[in-house]
């Protein structure tokens, strides 16, 4: 097996599905990316048994194989390389592999290609395309509201909800709600499933920012394919039914907060500082066309106040909010304002964007915090 490549040519896309390698494998197979040469394309795959991702690269050869290659220490020797074509020689018998550059050569052993896991096969799929930058938008709007308890493994993933009039991205950690809705695509069938954080994440860095680039997103009872040029993910489905988030999202909100974006994220930022480290409460107090955002921090005699212009339409209301989470809501926006809807000091608060993009539907609602009692 042999071929020849740019040190570039060959580092960027093995960059991209490194991410699928597991630091702490419980399999050596699985620290290894597996190289599969045919006609001149060599198709590289890495798997970490739930996830796995594969791209091709246009190489010189005439000749065909397939090895396991080491990813780290391949990973590591591209990295230091200069611009420059490489050869790569691989002896399929012995599993030495030898890379030649202009002035050194570089040993390292493989594996037996037939170790390596088989990826998983597109059987009885279902099929959607969508847009790869607003797949990626999608994902980056919600991905930040997942949780991290693995005893709630839905929270854990992304709910994608298939319907007639769009599809539904959203995530939850039971503290704050995000719902995504895409109306420019229309599926053919109805029906959720949960992908997971990390496949997740591994997509927002692959997918092609370009205006026309598609994305394709195949799935069954037990997986989803996601596949994008040269790209291919195919993860695990996530095994358990989503909660109803719909329940949680409060209709009536007869009290409104509209109020420059950035003015008020730049004010929660500075205001945490001075926040209780184990509850990160700030405490919004709305009164006419003012805002005042204040936090403190008994155990250490901090506290901190600021006054911002806004336009409220209300009863004047006091209500406490986790700082960090409203801090991610509104650095995931990208209106210049935005409305801050709610009821009462212990219900939801619900955040939208002031307009919403054509096509897109965005609704954020994070849960009231218990407000100390402090003057």
């Amino acid at each position: 097996m042999k071929f020849i490549v740019s040190s570039s040519a060959l580092l960027k896309p093995i960059e991209q599905i490194a991410g699928v390698i597991n630091p702490k494998s419980v399999l050596p197979i699985l620290d290894y990316f597996l190289f599969d040469l045919k006609k001149g394309r060599l198709t590289v795959s890495a798997t970490d048994l739930e996830t796995s991702m594969t791209t091709v690269v246009n190489v010189e050869s005439n000749a065909d194989g397939k090895i396991a290659v080491p990813s780290k220490i391949m990973l590591e020797t591209l990295k230091a390389l200069p611009e420059q074509p490489i050869t790569f020689n691989a002896d399929t018998e012995t599993l030495n592999i030898e890379i030649v550059t202009d002035s050194g050569r570089y040993k390292l052993s493989g594996q037996k290609p037939d170790d390596f896991p088989k990826m998983p096969k597109i059987e009885s799929a279902s099929s959607i395309s969508v847009k790869a930058a607003s797949l990626g938008n999608a994902i980056s709007k919600t991905i930040f509201a997942t949780g991290t308890d693995e005893m709630r493994q839905a929270l854990t993933g992304v709910l994608f909800e298939l319907k007639k009039d769009g599809i539904n991205f959203v995530a939850t950690d039971a503290n704050r709600l995000v719902r995504f809705k895409n109306t420019a695509v229309k599926p053919t069938e109805e029906i959720n499933f949960v992908i997971p954080k990390k496949a997740l994440n591994l997509l927002k860095s692959s997918l092609p920012n370009s205006d026309d680039a598609i994305a394709k997103v195949d799935y069954n009872k037990s997986n989803a394919f996601f596949s994008f040029g040269d790209v291919n993910l195919i993860c695990r489905l996530i095994d358990e039914k989503f909660p109803d988030y719909k329940a949680v999202i409060p209709v009536e909100n007869p009290n409104k907060l509209l109020i420059n974006r950035l003015e008020f994220l730049g004010s929660i930022r500075r205001i945490s500082i001075f926040s209780n480290k184990s509850t990160h409460q700030v405490r919004l107090k709305m009164a006419g066309s003012s805002l005042t955002v204040s936090a403190e921090d008994l155990d250490f005699s901090n506290e901190a106040k600021e006054e911002l212009g806004c336009t409220y339409d209300g009863v004047d209301m006091e209500i406490g909010f986790n700082a960090r989470f409203l801090s991610d809501m509104l650095s995931a926006l990208q209106s210049d304002d935005v409305i801050l809807n709610m009821s009462t000091p212990n219900r939801a608060g619900v955040l939208v964007p002031s307009s919403q993009n054509e096509g897109e539907e965005i609704t954020m609602l994070v849960m009231p915090l218990m407000l100390n009692t402090y003057n």
